[in-house]
């Protein structure tokens, strides 16, 4: 997660210190390239966000006092917690909400930040990392985190102003500025980013069109029955959509005034939103040499091929998988923190994941495998009068995926089992009725 943030609103001035000894000392390595004996190893985190904060937590549970801890962010805050940018934009959230670690926090903590001020190269022959701003930090350990980037449709006029994507706070901060002086907004992405930036504007007081290339919304979590009923409640709320929709053009000048499809029609916008999707951060780690193909690669312990530098987040590659949701980062997070710690006991496991969509309103919940394939069976409840959908994919005596619409509260019990491979062969019969009637009917 790129860059990661925090909440309070003044940008840091420079690094909070944890002492001038130290600071000097560091520097004094550096310049002499001759590591003092009596230091502690030194641990360079490139990344302010949600994977690299919380691996260094991770870390610190175990070796509170193993390193001193260097912190290098992209953004000018403290870090953030960017799942609740949605809320924050749709006004349900407030700064101080959405806050993860304070200033105050990583002085506590003994960890020096440098908000604002990203790492530009690494040196791994001299092990020595350089941020823009000038500062070069030797380091024993280093921990990349640097996140992904949207991806922007480069059609012409990608670049005006008022064309922006959906990925930290000053993106928040722009749509809400526009929200308090323009009315039409056009969001380019049906996904679950996409969705949730389009009912933030809309609560912002927007008119809001999502436009998708897909034939369905969110085809990535959800079946199309679902996404029909989806878009219908989305609709109700006062979206609107144009799906099969292919972007060729955005219009204006000295700012964006309308968004052009390939059959020629046009809709006005004031603000163009691009929720298309992200591309790993690696241009860091290719530049350093290091292995890389969709995202840097690592092994079971997170560690890069540079036995020296590990990777968490949205960054990495794991098994061919990259990664997007929290937790599978979470998971990433407690195995590298126990590696960094010297407690290397663990391996990363990839497992099923889950989302929910943060709508209010809109009860959706989807996890695990749920097209399925060969082998696979379906069981299915429709109520369209409650606007209930359930769809349950089995292979053998297992679930392997769920997708639940309108009513979603045996969402996390579905998903244990899916975690689980629990054997459903005798609660077969009732498990669409839910977690209660199979108790019981046990």
């Amino acid at each position: 997660m790129p860059g990661g943030a925090g909440t309070f609103r003044e940008r840091l001035s420079g690094p909070h210190q944890r002492g001038q000894g130290v600071g000097s000392r560091m520097h004094m390595n550096i310049a002499n390239d001759t590591p003092s004996t009596a230091r502690k190893p030194a641990l360079a985190v490139i990344g302010n966000g949600m994977a690299g904060m919380r691996t260094v937590e991770e870390l610190l549970k175990l070796a509170p006092d193993l390193y001193d801890i260097t912190v290098f962010g992209a953004e000018p805050h403290g870090n953030y917690n960017r799942i609740l940018l949605s809320p924050l934009l749709a006004g349900d959230k407030s700064m101080d909400d959405i806050m993860l670690n304070t200033p105050e926090w990583y002085r506590q903590h003994g960890i020096t930040l440098h908000a604002g001020d990203p790492v530009t190269g690494i040196d791994r022959q001299r092990r020595i990392v350089r941020s823009r701003a000038g500062i070069e930090l030797r380091y024993d350990r280093l921990l990349l985190a640097t996140g992904s980037k949207p991806f922007i449709i480069p059609v012409p006029g990608h670049q005006l102003p008022g064309v922006i994507a959906f990925r930290d706070i000053q993106d928040v901060e722009t749509m809400l500025a526009a929200a308090r002086s323009h009315r039409h907004a056009v969001v380019i992405g049906g996904g679950l980013l996409g969705l949730e930036a389009a009912n933030g504007l809309l609560r912002q007081g927007m008119d809001v069109t999502v436009v998708h290339v897909m034939d369905s919304l969110m085809e990535r979590q959800l079946d199309k029955s679902a996404a029909v009923l989806l878009k219908k409640a989305l609709e109700q709320k006062g979206l609107r959509f144009l799906l099969n929709a292919q972007t060729a053009e955005i219009i204006g000048a000295e700012q964006v005034t309308a968004v052009r499809f390939k059959d020629g029609t046009e809709i006005p916008a004031d603000l163009v939103v691009m929720t298309a999707g992200v591309r790993p951060n690696i241009e860091l780690a290719q530049q350093a040499g290091l292995h890389c193909e969709r995202a840097i690669v690592v092994d079971d312990t997170l560690q890069t091929y540079d036995p020296r530098i590990y990777a968490v987040g949205e960054c990495v590659q794991h098994r061919m998988a990259t990664f997007g949701l929290v937790a599978p980062i979470w998971d990433q997070a407690r195995v590298c923190g126990a590696h960094l710690a010297g407690a290397g006991h663990r391996r990363y496991v990839q497992q099923a994941t889950a989302t929910k969509l943060k709508v209010t309103g809109v009860d959706l919940y989807s996890a695990g495998d749920f097209i399925g394939g060969e082998g696979s069976e379906d069981l299915v409840l429709r109520d369209p009068r409650r606007g209930i959908y359930k769809r349950l994919v089995i292979k053998g005596p297992h679930i392997v995926g769920a997708v639940l619409y309108g009513d979603v509260k045996d969402g996390p019990w579905y998903f244990e089992m899916i975690q689980g491979r629990t054997d459903i062969s005798a609660l077969r019969s009732q498990l669409l009725f839910g977690q209660a009637l199979c108790a019981q009917a046990a």
